[in-house]
């Protein structure tokens, strides 16, 4: 199973950004998708994740600003995020997930400057 993530950059605070995740070699409708951003120097930390029941769960901190969405038929998970604030600075990371299998993207960096 590979995880292609990408769309982070640079950009100023208040702009836009759109993170794609691509998945292959999977079943990509019978998992859970996510993102989680890791800060220089702090843990990694849930963004927003869409499960299985279609429900979406977000970090408070990004509720309002970031929109989660998956096309099953692409295989491909997105993360909408607009607003952007310069504590969203990070790198971003995908994860496939059920009560079997368990995968993590590649990391894609987003900076955004003040």
């Amino acid at each position: 199973v590979q995880l292609q993530a990408s769309g982070g950059g640079l950009v100023q605070a208040g702009g836009s950004l759109r993170l794609s995740c691509a998945a292959s070699s999977v079943t990509f409708s019978s998992y859970a998708v996510g993102w989680y951003r890791q800060a220089l120097g702090k843990q990694r930390e849930l963004v927003a994740m869409f499960n299985m029941d279609r429900s979406t769960d977000y970090a408070d901190s990004v509720k309002g600003r970031f929109t989660i969405s998956r096309d099953n038929g692409r295989k491909t998970m997105y993360l909408q995020m607009n607003s952007l604030k310069p504590e969203d600075t990070a790198v971003y990371y995908c994860r496939l997930k059920n009560r079997a299998y368990d995968y993590w993207g590649q990391g894609t960096e987003v900076t955004v400057s003040s």
